[in-house]
């Protein structure tokens, strides 16, 4: 049986969204696991995978640590001697990419989202030689929309034949089926995921605040999620305090909340494809997010949710204000509407049948 060493930087984003592909996996190969422990790494133990500690810095670049990081998957790769190898995320793309190609392992790397090394010029050089090197010999790439690896193809990355694009991970509509659509006394807008500049909080404070103030207790935003940029913290308890907000913290199981809510709003400015979105609207929930790549590919516009320009509080706001005006029944018609294109374009049993079918034969 042949051995696949997927390489990743969170233990816990792998097992939430790539658990069945990587079940899949197990029936006809080995797979061993490195990554940071940092949640379900005893889940995949207890599935008899063998997992790895593997430390992986996740912000910014520091040559120190990333060369250790380099050196680290080297010697994994000397002493696993897997057939093959999965990435996922940047620095292991980068990193575990350049080890496999100096090793002549067979290699397929996942792009979830430029993320901030392609908004700063200086940086988005620096990054893409390295990307550069490291996909050079990669057997195929896969990317969760159009506009990404077209992005790797103008900047000489990647050729086209290296390119697979799915729509991103799939949603399991076992996990989050359809939930009949709550009767509340006042809109619930929900966001959910880490509290940082990068997911629109400016913008969503700002819009949730002035239509607090417009319409009342007739609006609240539900909060779930943790700190990425504690600068957030206090702005969160005066929305608290003011009413204005219900903080909930992180929690493991979205599901809950995703059924409580009328509208998920996630105005992100930059996404590989949201999995945020994709939950949202399999239970059956319409979504208002950013009219960018990685979020506008789960909504039909005015159909199944609403798109509004991305770091632009007015547009937020006009499309929060609409969203909160419609008659019950019209947002639950969008979101019946948003769990049918998920059914339809983002099954995840299709998604893990199409990454298996592009992966080359270990």
């Amino acid at each position: 049986m042949s051995k696949i060493l997927i390489l990743t930087n969170h233990s816990y984003m792998l097992y939430r969204f790539r658990l069945e592909l990587i079940q899949a996996l197990m029936k006809t190969h080995e797979v061993v696991l490195s990554m940071p422990f940092v949640g379900h790494e005893a889940d995949f133990q207890a599935l008899g995978l063998r997992c790895i500690r593997t430390e992986v810095d996740r912000r910014g670049i520091n040559p120190g640590t990333d060369f250790r990081l380099f050196r680290t998957y080297r010697k994994l790769l000397r002493d696993e001697q897997p057939d093959m190898v999965i990435t996922y995320s940047i620095k292991p793309n980068i990193y575990g990419g350049l080890a496999c190609r100096m090793a002549g392992i067979p290699y397929c790397a996942n792009v979830q989202g430029l993320g901030t090394a392609f908004q700063k010029k200086g940086l988005a050089r620096f990054v893409t030689v390295l990307y550069r090197l490291a996909l050079g010999s990669a057997k195929t790439v896969f990317f969760e929309n159009e506009a990404n690896a077209r992005e790797f193809r103008q900047r000489n990355i990647l050729p086209r034949e290296k390119e697979t694009v799915l729509p991103g991970a799939g949603i399991n509509l076992e996990k989050y089926p359809y939930t009949p659509y709550p009767e509340h006394d006042r809109v619930h807008f929900l966001y959910l995921g880490r509290i940082m500049k990068e997911k629109g909080m400016d913008e969503l404070f700002a819009a949730i605040s002035r239509l607090h103030r417009e319409l009342g207790s007739r609006v609240v935003l539900d909060l779930v999620g943790f700190y990425d940029d504690e600068c957030y913290k206090a702005q969160v308890e005066a929305l608290t305090a003011a009413g204005v907000a219900v903080f909930h913290g992180f929690q493991t199981d979205p599901l809950p909340f995703y059924a409580a809510a009328d509208c998920v709003v996630l105005p992100s400015y930059h996404e590989g494809m949201s999995n945020v979105l994709l939950e949202a609207a399999a239970v059956g929930r319409p979504v208002i997010t950013s009219n960018i790549p990685g979020c506008k590919e789960a909504v039909e516009e005015d159909v199944s949710g609403l798109l509004c320009s991305p770091r632009d509080t007015e547009s937020l706001y006009t499309q929060m204000h609409r969203m909160a005006q419609l008659p019950p029944a019209r947002r639950q018609a969008m979101g019946r509407a948003a769990h049918d294109k998920m059914a339809r374009e983002f099954d995840k049993q299709k998604v893990v049948s199409a990454t298996i079918s592009a992966l080359p034969t270990p």
